[in-house]
């Protein structure tokens, strides 16, 4: 009698289920596929890797297997060997510190304008008013057509590349991040009124504080652009840098350093990537998706 009492009550609750139309639970192998499903941590890092590890295989067995031509598609070791000798004779860590001083000097400039520009023109419609049709117009203009102007103006130094990014990240930014603090509901806004806040201190210590986890991720999204144009920068008027590297290699279709050049920016960008997702789990904790 109980085991029966047992399967009516596991079908009433199914039954039940379907009729609220309340989901039921998914099966432990098919759980990874439910929408906002958190995953172990080991889990997610050995997908990472095995994605890349695959990329990197189906690299050697291409290059390897002479399915492609080294000149077009060097194999791997030929790119440790370009790799080492560029090490050894002190070229490769010159090249690698002037774009990582480059891109952190580019984007710390652009972001400082771009968070309280951002702010103001969120939280008051007079700033977006005034504001948002210029920097819409330099949004749609791309940064590159900027670049034999700044060259005439600056040369090929380090404040033309730095004048590229800003306006290549800033008019970007700063519109995402005038998004990230209209998403701060009004009823922190009404709250803040009711305890006598100003307005002033209403912006500063209630819209920007709840729209930090929006434009951190801004931020992360912001780098990647940086790195892009970073080195297109740098393959047209630079003397030292990866984009620089690249080219140098290009005139002597050395392709193994071109790839050097290539995999050291991905490196890199995977680098600032994983610091500002960690920085986000630090920092908003209580913004993570996963169910308790």
């Amino acid at each position: 009698m109980a085991p029966q009492a047992a399967v009516g009550g596991s079908q009433g609750a199914g039954a039940l289920a379907v009729a609220t139309g309340a989901p039921r639970a998914a099966p432990a192998r098919r759980r990874r596929l439910v929408l906002y499903e958190p995953i172990q941590r080991r889990t997610y890092w050995a997908l990472a890797v095995l994605s890349l590890c695959l990329v990197f295989a189906l690299w050697a067995a291409l290059s390897y297997a002479g399915a492609v031509q080294n000149l077009f598609l060097p194999t791997p070791s030929q790119v440790w060997q370009a790799a080492v000798t560029e090490s050894n004779t002190g070229i490769l860590w010159p090249d690698i510190g002037a774009s990582v001083l480059r891109i952190v000097l580019g984007f710390l400039i652009s972001s400082a304008v771009a968070i309280p520009v951002g702010l103001l023109m969120g939280s008051y419609k007079v700033f977006e008013a005034a504001l948002e049709p210029p920097i819409d117009f330099m949004r749609y203009t791309p940064a590159v057509a900027f670049i034999p102007l700044t060259l005439i103006w600056f040369g090929t130094s380090t404040t033309q590349k730095l004048v590229i990014l800003f306006i290549a990240i800033f008019f970007q930014e700063v519109l995402l991040v005038m998004d990230n603090v209209k998403n701060v509901p009004m009823q922190f806004v009404d709250m803040a009124y009711t305890l006598g806040l100003s307005p002033h201190q209403i912006v500063r210590r209630v819209i920007l504080r709840a729209s930090l986890p929006g434009i951190v991720d801004t931020l992360r999204i912001s780098m990647g652009w940086g790195w892009t144009y970073l080195v297109v920068v740098e393959l047209v008027g630079a003397t030292n840098g990866l984009g620089f590297q690249i080219t140098q290699a290009q005139r002597y279709l050395d392709t193994p350093e071109i790839i050097l050049g290539i995999i050291i920016i991905g490196i890199l960008g995977l680098m600032f990537d994983f610091s500002f997702k960690l920085l986000y789990a630090k920092a908003f904790p209580y913004m993570s998706r996963a169910r308790h």
